[in-house]
């Protein structure tokens, strides 16, 4: 999705906005880039009713992103068989705060998947923050 559709408001596709997500990804500086690679990203309409009982939620517009995994500091080289780790991005909450807020939906975006990078590495919210700095524009 270019930056005109954007202004535009037109919605992304699940693939326009996977698209989005990965070049987000891309701007991951090292040393964490080189830990993403295995990482599955996945875009999807809605978490699904466990997802979000497992939060205690009930309205599926609350939940914008989720990481799937255990955080790398936690895994073991031993494991074996495990289901790769995950980005979610719900696609119609995403849309909801984009036009709710007016912040950019490339930035909404670039905020979540950073967020949601952060659990994989079992970063506090301060550090996080830190790192979406570090990823740039």
């Amino acid at each position: 999705m270019d930056e005109q559709a954007a202004r535009n408001w037109i919605a992304p596709t699940p693939a326009q906005m996977a698209a989005m997500a990965r070049r987000v990804l891309a701007t991951i500086p090292e040393p964490f880039a080189a830990h993403l690679a295995d990482v599955v990203l996945i875009v999807d309409e809605f978490a699904d009713d466990e997802t979000l009982a497992s939060f205690g939620m009930t309205d599926p517009f609350e939940l914008t992103g989720l990481y799937h995994g255990r955080p790398l500091g936690d895994k073991s080289v031993w494991e074996s068989g495990a289901m790769p780790d995950r980005i979610h991005l719900y696609r119609q909450p995403l849309l909801a705060e984009w036009c709710e807020t007016g912040v950019t939906l490339g930035d909404l975006i670039r905020h979540v998947v950073i967020h949601e990078v952060g659990h994989h590495f079992g970063l506090s919210d301060d550090d996080m923050h830190a790192l979406e700095d570090a990823a740039g524009e």
